[in-house]
């Protein structure tokens, strides 16, 4: 029994529940109670009755039986609000559960309490809104929690839920990972299917989890993967990542692995990647990886052409909102409409496709299985947590890093579909900080490996100091 959330991982809860030394009931009511005090702002709708009808029916000889998980405010369940935190969307209902939160509630037997907060729309690197307000890291106040699934890395780093949905159309599982402390996997392209009533978009977007330890998130998986007819690029099931984990270091040993600091045409903190290359190299050593020399592993800019493409879902979304709702969203979303209404046509389709098809060009060249590398290692971000009302760094170090610079670490694996992972890699100024590694696609069973070796022979605090806040 506790009066605090559990601050172990998932996997110990149920436990717990199933040898009665604590109950779903309890443990939703101290999740309950550490939200009503926290000052983090992680969550912005909570589904209290009809979470308390389910802890105490919950079945915990299911995977995640009776846990109480927090829902990303971007991720459907049908009678919650669909506000896409953006306010001029305030009043719509959800009309249907996205399918990989009904698996893990169905199949998985988690308790679904509410919505996580997230950036408006998913489109900023920081969970600040005029809907919801601002969201901060549990490891600082005043810091964000990075975007777009904030509030999901808020409340499971803050201890107070061990597991929440998030979602990566340009980072947003692995940025926000990495400036809390947290594990953050972004799949292949299709390992969990986006719907129902999902669209196709410019094909960016995972979905997943964010978990305290490795094994969370391969249970996550375990559950949630699976081929659904609703989404043509998803894939058949497979199964056994968790209990998997730990057997592939044979198949690790000799991979090929190269370094690479400015991936993306990013510009990472000196400071920061002198500990990120220092923790590489352990990794390399701790699993008989191979560092490379010489590959090239420069990459073309989507720049206007790839924020174009994004822009587009919002302006459907915005529909007749568009501009009187100006002054309703936030800085960035409202200068990224201003820039992109009226402005796709025949070119700058073409622009897209052809830049589209230079990142899976280098992609390909930099994954060559002969020529290339087997992965990549590089930064989560390009430094620690900014402040968390923003605005979106741009300089540090006096070197001009462009409004973008956050995502360019992670928007690769987004456009060629590969899978990457943000591993807890220490501390910088009492920040954590988070080492990425991107590998080729269907991966992720190495990738998971390769976290979990990091996870036994340099743990991670799973919760932020101080926590439960």
């Amino acid at each position: 029994m506790g009066d605090t959330p559990w601050q172990g991982d998932a996997c110990s809860l149920v436990d717990e529940f199933r040898s009665g030394r604590r109950s779903p009931a309890e443990e939703l009511q101290a999740t309950f109670d550490a939200i009503d005090a926290s000052d983090l702002n992680a969550f912005c709708f909570l589904d209290r009755e009809q979470a308390v009808a389910s802890a105490r029916a919950a079945d915990v000889s299911r995977p995640f039986g009776g846990v109480p998980i927090g829902v990303k405010e971007l991720d459907s369940v049908e009678g919650w609000p669909d506000t896409h935190a953006s306010v001029p969307l305030k009043d719509q209902i959800a009309g249907h559960t996205s399918t990989m939160v009904q698996r893990v509630r169905d199949d998985g037997g988690a308790v679904l309490i509410g919505q996580t907060t997230a950036s408006e729309f998913g489109g900023v690197n920081v969970t600040r809104t005029v809907l919801h307000g601002t969201t901060h890291n549990p490891w600082q106040h005043g810091r964000t929690p990075g975007g777009s699934s904030g509030g999901t890395a808020a409340a499971v780093s803050g201890g107070i839920v061990t597991l929440a949905t998030a979602g990566d159309g340009g980072g947003s599982i692995r940025i926000p990972a990495g400036f809390t402390g947290t594990v953050g996997l972004k799949a292949t392209i299709g390992r969990i299917p986006l719907g129902p009533k999902g669209t196709s978009g410019n094909h960016p977007v995972t979905t997943g989890c964010r978990s305290r330890p490795v094994r969370d998130t391969a249970r996550w998986f375990d559950v949630a993967n699976g081929f659904d007819a609703r989404d043509p690029l998803s894939m058949p099931k497979v199964s056994g990542w968790e209990a998997g984990l730990g057997t592939h270091l044979e198949a690790l040993r000799g991979a090929r692995v190269a370094f690479a600091p400015t991936w993306g045409n990013a510009t990472v903190s000196p400071m920061m990647w002198e500990l990120l290359e220092a923790a590489g190299m352990d990794l390399v050593d701790d699993c008989a990886l191979r560092r490379v020399e010489g590959i090239d592993v420069g990459m073309p800019r989507m720049g206007a052409a790839w924020s174009l493409s994004g822009n587009i879902a919002i302006e459907a979304q915005l529909k007749e909102h568009w501009p009187q709702c100006a002054d309703d969203l936030t800085p960035e979303i409202r200068f990224g409409m201003e820039m992109a209404v009226g402005k796709y046509d025949a070119a700058a389709r073409a622009k897209i496709e052809q830049r589209r098809m230079e990142v899976n060009e280098a992609m390909a060249r930099i994954f060559d299985p002969v020529d290339g590398v087997d992965f990549v290692i590089t930064a989560s971000n390009p430094d620690v947590a900014f402040d968390a009302d923003g605005p979106l760094p741009g300089v540090f170090g006096g070197v001009e890093a462009g409004p973008g610079n956050n995502g360019r670490l992670t928007f690769p694996a987004n456009l060629h579909g590969n899978p990457a992972i943000s591993i807890p890699a220490g501390t910088l100024d009492g920040l954590p900080i988070g080492l990425q590694v991107v590998g080729r696609h269907f991966t992720e069973e190495l990738l998971l490996d390769l976290a979990v070796t990091v996870e036994r022979n340099r743990p991670w605090p799973l919760v932020a100091p101080g926590s439960p806040h």
